[in-house]
């Protein structure tokens, strides 16, 4: 695995993945981000972050690739990123009017980057495109 130097990467690749945190914060801070669903479906709240951390984590090794970083350079740090990310998510809920912090929540997020980050090696590398 390479050093990533983060002075020479190309940005712009990485505008959806910020784009789509942005869109995980807006949602993390309302205190009822499902209000039509009914009881007992949030049951499936660890698959809901585990689905939401696979775009994430899978958005992020994308444009760290193709801003140059390796294959596996940019699946670790996107994986690391998205976990970190989902770290500060639950400390945000923590503040937010009917919303906890849940250590269950972050796992399932960490799980879901690093899954995201393997799913988009694993395509782009098929694809011949890293980089």
């Amino acid at each position: 695995m390479t050093r990533l130097d983060w002075s020479k990467l190309r940005w712009r690749w990485l505008v959806p993945a910020l784009a789509y945190a942005g869109f995980i914060f807006v949602v993390s801070h309302l205190s009822n981000p499902f209000p039509f669903t009914p009881t007992g479906l949030l049951a499936w709240d660890k698959l809901l972050h585990l689905c939401e951390y696979t775009a994430l984590g899978a958005l992020l090794a994308w444009g760290l690739a193709r801003a140059g970083a390796s294959l596996a350079t940019g699946g670790v740090w996107a994986a690391v990123l998205g976990s970190a990310y989902g770290l500060t998510d639950e400390i945000h809920q923590a503040f937010v009017p009917n919303r906890t912090a849940d250590p269950g929540d972050w796992l399932a997020d960490t799980a879901g980057a690093l899954l995201g980050a393997l799913l988009a090696a694993a395509f782009l590398r098929r694809r011949g495109t890293a980089g």
